[in-house]
Parts: C-alpha cells; structure tokens; sequence
C-alpha cells in the first residue's frame, strides 16, 4: 500500500499531474470517473492567495467526490509561503504541494517553479517552512535540475526528505529541456533505488499509453505514475491503463457515445463552475483530444472551437455522436 502520510493510495497510483488551466474541478471530475487515484489542483500563486486574488481563491473549491485531493502551491518569499499554506490547510486538502517544477519563463524569473533549481538551499529552507507550517503531509513536485550541468535530483531528494515532505513527484527533464526530447526515467529510477530514501517516489514525463505505464513501473520500480498532457481531452488512460496492468489486454477506445458524454459533461460543469464566457472558452483546448481520429471532424472541430454559447456547443456534440453512431 502506497501512502502519504495516512492517505492510503493503493498499491501502484495513477496521480492527475496538476496542469496550470486543464486540471480544475471539471476536469478532475472526469479523471476521478476514470479511475485516477490522486489528484492535484492547478498550481496557485501564493502571492495570489495572501492578497486575495480571485482566481487563486477559486482554485481552492475542493468537491468530496475528488478526494483524495492536493493543492500545490508555488512561490519563493519565505513569508508568503507560510502564510499561504496556512490558508490552503483551511481548504482542507489531503495534501499540500510545492510546485518547483514549473519551467515557464514568467515564473521561473521570480524564482518560482522550476527557477529555485537554481539555488536548492533556498529550495529546501522554504520546503522546511511549509512542512513546519501545517499538520498536513508536505509534498514536492519538481524537476532533474535548471539544466544538464545541474542535475542534482538526489541531493534534492535526500534533502527534501530529511526535511519532512512526506512523496516526491520527478519529471524527468530539466527545466532547459521544457517538454521536448524523451523524460530520462534512469534518474528517477536511481532516485528511487538510494536505499536512504523512505518516501514515495512519483515518476512523471511520457506516460501515454498503458504499454509505457507498464514497462516503465517494471523497469524503475517506481511506487507510481503521474500522468499529465495524455490525460488532457483523454480521461480514459486511467482505466485503460488500470485494466492493462490487471489483464495485460487492453480495452477497446471509448465509443462515439462516451467521447461525447465526457465532452458535455466536462463543458457543463466549466458552465457552472466558471460562468459561460469562461467555461466555453478553456474547454476549447480539449475537442482535439476528445475526438482524436474520427475521419472527417476537422470541421466539427472547428465550429465548437468558435461556438461562443453553451446551447451551441451541445447541439454540434449532438451532432458528432449523430453522424458517428
């Protein structure tokens, strides 16, 4: 059994990475469905929620259904770490999570995200602050290191540990790398191998296909998998991968109907959640995802990106599951 802290995950978790405008209640709705064992919010600007700011406070809503559930924090003050883990406690999350993994530039310049790879003392003293700040179990999301010249994943590992964060979340590339070439899951293996090192550990990057899931949990000996860009507009990894690892067969795709259930049901709660103009507007990034392979939806998938109310959008879903059936 696999925990952090006291919260049970199961042998071998399927964790939802958080993805800053994809990963919000809506959305975790529909990866919960599908069988994800853990997830996490959007990240939130501490800054953001010690003055209040509205979309930070709104990436707070927490539902019963999504738990167990993380909120992962980014920042680099000291002061407003604590301050806002405080306020993050009150949610009442299962977890509380430190983003340092982020590589966009309008974060990694503040030395947010990703940027604190460039200093790992301060990495580990505002670490150390959160964990003392709160009864909650701690927990880091970060990357191998800024570059080639600074992979120091291990020294990082030991030292967040030994502080108290109580899982480790590795995407295995450098912040230099942003998304491009292959994840290195070597290093995320070795980290997971350090006989010093009692936590689990999480290996993040490629994860798209139960095939992959598979062989890279056999081959790194990682305690699980956190999926992030395959899930966007694609829900169903995590059953189709949770069925992989129990039968080694996979499941057929999901039918013309469930691809449409899951798109109508994502953009009705974005509606309810995020008020119309919003909700239809952040569910655009997803139609691709949803109707991938369908011969001939290039043109439907067109008009729902350009549809601009609710009813609109529902009538062309009606249409694709018509002309699909």
């Amino acid at each position: 059994m696999v925990k952090i802290g006291d919260v049970e995950l199961g042998d071998f978790p399927l964790l939802l990475a958080p993805m800053e405008d994809v990963s919000d209640p809506p959305f975790r709705a529909l990866c919960k469905k599908q069988g994800c064992d853990m997830m996490y919010s959007e990240f939130i600007s501490v800054e953001g929620l010690i003055r209040d700011a509205t979309k930070s406070i709104e990436k707070l809503d927490i539902f019963d259904y999504e738990r167990p559930i993380g909120i992962q924090i980014f920042g680099s003050n000291m002061d407003s770490m604590i301050r806002a883990t405080e306020i993050v406690e009150e949610a009442n999350p299962e977890v509380i999570d430190i983003n340092f993994g982020c590589p966009v530039k309008k974060v990694v310049c503040k030395m947010a995200g990703a940027g604190i790879l460039q200093d790992i003392p301060r990495m580990v003293k505002l670490t150390e602050a959160v964990v003392r700040a709160t009864n909650k179990p701690v927990t880091v999301k970060t990357r191998l290191g800024w570059d080639d010249n600074s992979v120091f994943i291990e020294e990082v590992a030991e030292r967040l540990q030994d502080v108290g964060i109580q899982a480790l979340s590795i995407h295995g590339r450098t912040r230099k790398q942003m998304y491009k070439g292959e994840a290195d899951w070597t290093r995320i293996g070795n980290i997971k191998k350090n006989p010093r090192i009692k936590i689990p550990i999480f290996g993040n990057g490629d994860i798209n296909s139960p095939e992959k899931a598979a062989l890279y949990r056999d081959t790194y000996g990682v305690d699980g998998i956190m999926i992030g860009r395959a899930a966007i507009g694609y829900p169903w990894i995590f059953r189709e991968i949770k069925h992989y690892f129990k039968t080694g067969q996979h499941l057929p795709p999901p039918t013309i109907k469930e691809r449409v259930d899951a798109a109508r049901e994502h953009l009705e709660k974005s509606v309810i959640w995020k008020g119309e103009k919003l909700g239809i507007l952040e569910m655009r990034r997803h139609y691709t995802n949803y109707f991938k392979g369908l011969q001939g939806v290039k043109a439907y998938r067109a008009q729902l990106v350009q549809a601009n109310n609710a009813a609109m959008v529902l009538d062309l879903l009606d249409e694709v599951e018509h002309v699909y059936s």
